[in-house]
């Protein structure tokens, strides 16, 4: 039997109706920005898996170091032990996270890197004698799959079957740089009428909402407005964090810095799960007591692995390198000259570019995971490019080492694409 055979035996992929799409492709080698199947096709993974890869697959750089401290120390519980990397990577983020960060929290990813921030936020009240019940989150958000975080997110077409059973979340617009006023208000009308422990946001680009930008002086004066009423601010920046908005974080781009700040998915270049939950030195202090309880009781088993620990240490030293601060910038050049030349196409409505990230809206409605969008998933992939339309949104978010040639191709697939719209 073939792999892709085999795989249906047993497997249950996520975000999939196996009965309308039973089949999965199998992927046998990955290196850079190259995908390879069972067959020997080879495919531009032109959204970096999930946005995890962001120095290309199987990058020696990064295995190298980790295949070293895999024969040293592959796993020990956290509870109790510490060790080099764990250490040196809190070391190293701190460096450049946001100035007021101060502590980490390892976890295992994206979603729980959420989850640990809002009962961060909770129980912050709580320890301070204030009980807090009510979370303020933007529309169309998106989180995580486990239940804090889908209770913050705004996607009815991840959680509609569960929405009776989440907590109680205010919803307001992202801030489009005419709106800011009236969102303001709105904020005053919820705290006067709940006790609201903290604010959810992606920072800038809301990544499964189909890579919607906001405004960055409106989202500071939300922020500003939050510190103001003793509101946590929680930033995910599982997508937007390592580089892929022009700057290491999307929260560099506002004045107003979060108090909690969630990281996963380019934290270990994809090489190994893990995610990080930081927070300022106040927040953290508000769990110290001679109470056992006040304590933070939330552990995973792999918490601060060694192996990702390592795998993180690398990718942000490459991060900082010359040549990926250089390929971000040629990236983000060949993007605008790309947009330039795409932007009036009459199929495209749309346009927006924030760093790497890039994203165009068709000039059609189409459902998120309807027919046109299978058939454009299909369409880039016989071309040998690994693009994933979120509905009517096709979005690039391609690792840092790509080279002129593949981006190129990436750009000619889009708009050969836009003929059989």
């Amino acid at each position: 039997m073939s792999l892709q055979e085999r795989d249906k035996n047993h497997i249950w992929h996520p975000l999939k109706q196996h009965q309308l799409n039973p089949d999965s492709l199998p992927i046998v080698k990955a290196k850079g920005c190259v995908l390879t199947d069972d067959k020997g096709n080879e495919y531009i993974d032109a959204i970096s898996s999930w946005y995890t890869c962001m120095f290309g697959h199987c990058n020696e750089f990064i295995t190298n170091k980790v295949s070293e401290q895999m024969k040293q120390l592959d796993q020990v519980m956290f509870s109790d032990f510490t060790h080099e990397p764990a250490v040196k990577l809190s070391e190293e983020l701190i460096k450049i996270l946001p100035e007021n960060q101060n502590k980490i929290f390892f976890s295992e990813n994206g979603s729980t890197s959420v989850e640990v921030g809002i009962k961060m936020a909770l129980q912050y009240h709580f320890n301070k004698e204030e009980k807090r019940d009510t979370f303020i989150a933007f529309e169309n958000g998106f989180h995580g799959d486990t239940f804090g975080a889908m209770a913050v997110s705004g996607l009815s077409v991840y959680n509609g079957p569960f929405e009776d059973f989440l907590m109680d979340i205010k919803r307001i617009p992202t801030p489009n740089g005419n709106n800011t006023q009236e969102i303001l208000s709105q904020l005053k009308e919820i705290i006067a009428a709940n006790k609201v422990a903290g604010f959810v946001y992606e920072p800038l680009v809301q990544g499964a909402a189909g890579m919607k930008i906001h405004d960055a002086a409106g989202l500071g004066e939300i922020l500003k407005f939050c510190k103001e009423n003793s509101i946590l601010t929680i930033a995910d920046e599982v997508m937007t964090g390592f580089g892929k908005t022009g700057k290491h974080f999307a929260s560099d781009y506002i004045d107003t810095k979060p108090d909690i700040i969630c990281l996963s998915k380019a934290l270990t270049a994809g090489l190994m799960p893990m995610a990080i939950t930081s927070c300022t030195q106040n927040i953290y202090d508000a769990f110290l007591s001679n109470d056992i309880s006040k304590g933070m009781f939330h552990c995973h088993t792999y918490c601060a692995n060694p192996l990702a620990c390592t795998a993180a240490i690398a990718s942000i030293e490459l991060l900082q390198s010359e040549e990926i601060q250089k390929n971000i910038e040629s990236i983000i050049d060949s993007h605008k000259m790309f947009d330039e030349r795409i932007k009036n196409h009459s199929k495209v409505r749309s346009t927006r570019q924030l760093g790497v990230i890039f994203a165009l809206d068709l000039n059609t409605e189409m459902s998120r995971y309807g027919s046109l969008r299978d058939k454009l998933l299909q369409f880039f992939m016989n071309k040998g490019v690994f693009l994933r339309p979120l509905g009517n949104t096709i979005y690039i978010q391609v690792p840092y080492v790509i080279t002129q040639e593949q981006l190129q191709k990436v750009y000619k697939t889009i708009e050969e694409a836009l003929e059989i719209v």
